[in-house]
Order: C-alpha cells, then structure tokens, then sequence
C-alpha cells in the first residue's frame, strides 16, 4: 500500500534595509530512499532569482541560490509531490531484541562505526546538575527508547517562542518548555549517553491528525538498535515515526539540518515567517 503526499514550504524574508547581496541554501527537498519516493518538485522566489542544486557534506539535496541586487524582501516557495510505502514501525522480529545491557554498545567496532551519532554536541550536552531518564537493564533496548520518548514527551510542554535555534539543554530544562527541535535533542542526549547512536531528523509531518509540529518543518529522532537498525522515534507526539513523517534530512543536531542557511550582506536585522502544508492525495 502506498500513499501520496503533496508538500508546499513556504518562506518569507523581510529586512530592516536594503540587502547588497545574499546567499541561502535550503534543506527542504523529501529525501528519495528506500519507501519513499521524490515523484515532483518545484521552487521559485519572488526575485526571480536562478537556483540550482546541491548535494550538502551528508549526501542530502539542497537548493542553492545568491542574489547580487539590492533587495528588501524575498519570499520562497518550494512544492514536491512524493509517494511512500506504507510504514509499520513495529514491523522486525522483537524476538531478537535481548535485555539491555551498555556492554552491548560499549565494543570499540561498534563505537567506531557509529561515532557521529555518539560524540554529544553543543545542542545534545546535557546539564550535569539535572536528573535524567535511567535506562533498565531488564528492559530491551528497543522499550527503554520508547519509554525515554514517552519521558521527553511527558516532561517537556511544547511551546513556542521560548527557546530558539541555539538553546541548549540546560535552557530548555530550566523551563520544560520547548519545540519539537528541543525534544528531538533531549532524546538523543539521553539516547547517547546511554550508548546508543541517535540522530537528528527533519522533515514534515502530515496535518490534520492532532500532531504538534505539522504546521512547519519537524524535527523527530531516529537510533540505532542492533538487529533492527535504524528506528524513528518523534518525543513530541509521543509516537514511533511512520507513514506521516516524511523525511528531508538526518545530521548530528539541528545545526546539520537547518531548513534555510544563508549569508546576508547589509545593515540591520530581519524579520522571517515560515509556513508548510503538507495534504495527502488520496
């Protein structure tokens, strides 16, 4: 079975002077993988400015763009029709899932291989002073990742307008408050310290279900269990990651997956409104 998406993101820059000149590059494009296929895209911004693509340092596709004009305000628009499998996150044999064990992740080929995704970054650190979710021993590695979603999902609010791109952990747990960017960190800080390889993801999220964070790019989790793999887990709706999350992009924390990176040259500050609308086809 398979389902049609349409994804529309949609941004929109306005800045306090006129720009001499400015570069963005956009992470925005759903990642064509296994289940889920890229079938259209579209772009345009309100310059008519040329664009091209781009694969960035972790073999994603972006768009890049410069504007050599004096401008004011820009907008963007990016449309991309995709089809995905549908997804059934429970669907491995839970019969190879043993007892954890941090002996299981402490193994020098195992760290090796998965040292991106344990070495803990500015926005994964977690403040020492803080008492955080404990793995059990008895439990599976697989139920231990979902009780810490269930954790982060519990004792965080989301949110918005409390924290920003650059909040670290101990700013987010001084209030409990956050978006799905700072849940998404929360649980790989926890994820990693335990030893398990975490990554962040971005992408979008398909509306009309009650979730938080499908009115804009989201941010949801993936680990890695050996004998499964690679699994999904998204701490802001307290849900494993299936057919609704259409990924874009997987990096260390949000810094690697940043919808819109850009170099601007001119005085003053800017203003920056986002919107996505993701509909199903069927």
């Amino acid at each position: 079975m398979t389902h049609l998406y349409k994804v529309q993101y949609e941004s929109e820059n306005e800045y306090e002077h006129p720009l001499i000149e400015a570069y963005w590059q956009f992470l925005i494009i759903p990642e064509a993988s296994e289940g889920q296929q890229l079938l259209h895209a579209e772009f345009n911004n309100s310059l008519g400015l040329p664009w091209d693509y781009s694969v960035n340092s972790l073999g994603f596709q972006t768009i890049r763009l410069r504007a050599r004009q004096s401008f004011q305000k820009i907008s963007f628009k990016g449309v991309f029709t995709l089809e995905k499998a549908h997804t059934n996150p429970f669907d491995f044999d839970s019969g190879a899932l043993v007892p954890f064990l941090e002996d299981q992740f402490s193994k020098l080929d195992f760290k090796v291989a998965h040292q991106r995704y344990l070495r803990l970054t500015r926005l994964t650190t977690l403040p020492e002073s803080k008492e955080i979710f404990r793995f059990e021993e008895h439990s599976t590695a697989f139920e231990n990742l979902k009780a810490l979603n269930e954790w982060v999902y519990k004792l965080l609010e989301y949110k918005g307008g409390v924290t920003h791109v650059e909040s670290r952990l101990d700013e987010v747990l001084g209030i409990n408050q956050g978006v799905c960017q700072d849940f998404a960190h929360l649980f790989i800080a926890v994820a990693r310290k335990h030893g398990i390889p975490a990554r962040y993801v971005s992408g979008y999220l398909h509306q009309g279900l009650g979730y938080f964070g499908d009115s804009q790019m989201h941010a949801w989790t993936e680990a890695f269990i050996p004998s499964i793999g690679w699994l999904g887990f998204d701490p802001t709706n307290n849900l494993l990651a299936s057919t609704d999350h259409i990924k874009v992009a997987h990096g260390k924390d949000y810094a690697d997956c940043a919808a819109i990176k850009g170099v601007v040259i001119g005085p003053g500050g800017n203003e920056s409104r986002h919107r996505v609308i993701v509909e199903s086809q069927q």
